[in-house]
């Protein structure tokens, strides 16, 4: 197996979704309704029958540091990095990219945007 051979991975695919909390007033992505998009992907993917080993798992992530994109979600082993704004981007991000393996273009996060 190779380190980019993911045939005998657990998950195929996992999201992650940035939940930081900033308590010094900057921006953060738990200002922009991170937690509910996390629980709307959850609830999307779990009712899709895409959760499980094998398929796919939403995890919750502290700062993944790219905070002036935010809301952020990172989805791996492909390492796509997705700016959203609301469930309606979610929603496409679970059908396009977690359910068929299409990356949504218009959501990509700008290479360059750090915190």
């Amino acid at each position: 197996m190779t380190a980019t051979d993911t045939s005998s991975s657990y998950y195929q695919r996992h999201i992650f979704f940035c939940l930081n909390k900033r308590e010094n007033g900057d921006s953060c992505c738990a200002d922009h309704n991170a937690q509910a998009a996390f629980d709307y992907c959850k609830a999307e993917v779990k009712k899709q029958g895409l959760s499980g080993p094998g398929k796919v798992r939403v995890n919750k992530a502290g700062c993944l540091d790219r905070c002036a994109g935010g809301p952020i979600a990172v989805v791996y082993p492909e390492a796509v990095w997705y700016s959203y704004v609301d469930q309606t981007d979610i929603q496409e991000i679970v059908e396009s990219h977690l359910k068929s393996g299409v990356v949504v273009e218009r959501l990509l996060t700008p290479p360059d945007v750090g915190r």
